[in-house]
């Protein structure tokens, strides 16, 4: 086959099927625009910005117990904040064996993003809270201070600790 034969063939070829190229052609063009996406915060950080929250939250209301002064909070984590996501899950059984199969439900936001679809949040768990203060050489004081973080975090009173700031 020469070059003039096959060149009238792509010709043809090309009138017959112009729509189906045009729109493979149009797919390609879409496919190779960059993509805008928005960054994704990471949860590592958001965990220990609201943990830093905490502290200077509960340290501003310690402060203003009667006799505390100036207050310092440190919060140690046992855990960090668990978020649980809704699952389906389909069960197929057979004479001898059975089968599990679990997938995370997704959302489509309106940015045609998917997210899972949040079915509960976990809260933090607290080890230990040490809170330093000016008017810790106070019985009254240290009471009322361990009461407040108890009341707070969930921990026990033997797991906080109120010294006197120098």
């Amino acid at each position: 086959m020469d070059w003039v034969a096959w060149k009238n063939t792509m010709v043809e070829f090309a009138k017959k099927y112009r729509y189906v190229l045009l729109v493979v052609l149009v797919g390609l063009v879409l496919l190779a625009l960059p993509e805008e996406t928005e960054p994704v915060a990471q949860p590592e950080s958001v965990q220990a910005e609201e943990k830093q929250n905490l502290q200077e939250d509960l340290a501003t209301i310690l402060s203003q117990i009667a006799g505390a002064g100036k207050v310092e909070v440190l919060l140690t984590q046992a855990t960090g904040e668990e978020t649980i996501y809704q699952t389906d899950e389909d069960i197929s059984t057979g004479e001898s064996t059975s089968d599990v199969r679990s997938d995370t439900v997704l959302v489509t936001g309106a940015d045609r993003s998917e997210t899972g679809l949040v079915r509960q949040v976990n809260p933090p768990t607290y080890q230990g809270a040490i809170v330093l203060c000016q008017g810790a050489d106070s019985a009254q004081v240290k009471l009322s201070i361990v009461e407040a973080v108890m009341s707070v975090t969930g921990l026990r009173s033997d797991c906080i600790t109120v010294l006197k700031m120098k």
